[in-house]
């Protein structure tokens, strides 16, 4: 298994998080789910499948089934980030419907049902209803991911999606307010990891404008994996 720098989470929305799985943070392409060790790690990182779901799919893969999923997983990014190219920059259309039918098959296959059940740290019988997903093949680790390539095309104005400038970043982002306009020109250590280990902004419990305003004050800390300098300056490099 590769040795890979923690997780690129700088998009502002998994879909486009998903694409920038694979970055040149430097000058060397990392691709974070290039394997099935790869794909499982991001899955953790993202916050998108449960670790124990991700132990027990570990423990009954035969050999060089979650490599299999990882590149499905990767045709799937590629696939979606011709879709982005293609439609960002502008509010998608209903003429873009048609091109997301590969998508819309994909999530065909999710298995996922709702159930009643207590909240958490609840003791006085107040109950929710929760929407709970079946794990029952390693494919299934797509689902999730689907999901955010939707919420993307349906939440996101595709007019804000904008993928950086700079030579040779290949990182999307939703744009930020344009008050903030502060970031990372070069596109090295630049964020804190998080406490799932990625390197992200904070985002449990932070609403879309209070991420953007802590992306504007966000430092780099003294700890650098990838041995650079990240320099901050106008934001005109990666928004343009």
């Amino acid at each position: 298994m590769s040795r890979r720098p923690p997780a690129l989470f700088v998009g502002d929305a998994l879909g486009l998080d998903f694409m920038n799985s694979i970055a040149t943070p430097i000058d060397t392409p990392v691709d974070w789910i290039d394997d099935g060790e790869g794909l499982l790690s991001w899955l953790e990182q993202a916050r998108l499948v449960p670790a124990d779901v991700l132990e027990g799919i570990r423990a009954q893969a035969v050999p060089g089934e979650l490599d299999e999923v990882a590149g499905q997983a990767r045709s799937l990014r590629e696939w979606f980030r011709g879709f982005v190219r293609q439609h960002m920059g502008r509010p998608l259309a209903a003429e873009a419907l048609p091109h997301l039918k590969p998508l819309n098959r994909l999530l065909e296959r999710d298995e996922m049902f709702s159930r009643v059940s207590s909240q958490p740290e609840s003791s006085n019988g107040h109950f929710q209803l929760q929407m709970v997903r079946r794990w029952r093949t390693s494919e299934a680790l797509l689902m999730p991911i689907a999901e955010a390539l939707a919420q993307l095309v349906c939440i996101e104005d595709f007019s804000n999606v904008k993928a950086c400038d700079g030579h040779p970043c290949t990182l999307f982002f939703c744009r930020p307010h344009p008050r903030s306009r502060t970031t990372v020109v070069q596109h090295g250590d630049m964020w804190e990891p998080s406490e799932a280990g990625s390197a992200s902004l904070p985002r449990e419990g932070a609403s879309r404008l209070d991420r953007r305003v802590r992306r504007r004050n966000w430092r780099k800390r003294s700890h650098a994996p990838f041995g650079s300098q990240a320099r901050y300056g106008p934001m005109d490099d990666c928004f343009r």
